[in-house]
């Protein structure tokens, strides 16, 4: 699977765990140049707290275009050590 964004590859991987539709892809195959930190968060009843990364390719900024669960609850451990995107993020095989 990967992710690519205007044009860029984000991550890439053979090893994509999907959950509620989701493709979450282990934090080693991000390339980490182009994400940058966010201070959003979010809850999910199940998962967890989500935390979040922008992708940067160039001049562009996609906000909040990852995210991730540092500590997921019992039940999601599948999701640890994984991330997922949206916000027109492509995820293709």
């Amino acid at each position: 699977m990967r992710a690519v964004w205007n044009g860029t590859v984000i991550a890439e991987s053979d090893d994509t765990v999907v959950v509620e539709g989701n493709h979450y892809f282990p934090v080693e195959s991000l390339d980490c140049a182009y994400l940058v930190e966010s201070d959003t968060h979010s809850v999910c009843s199940w998962k967890g707290t989500a935390s979040y990364w922008s992708i940067k390719v160039g001049d562009q900024v996609n906000p909040d275009a990852a995210w991730f669960y540092p500590e997921p609850k019992g039940g999601a451990e599948q999701v640890a050590g994984r991330v997922a995107f949206w916000r027109g993020v492509e995820v293709t095989a």
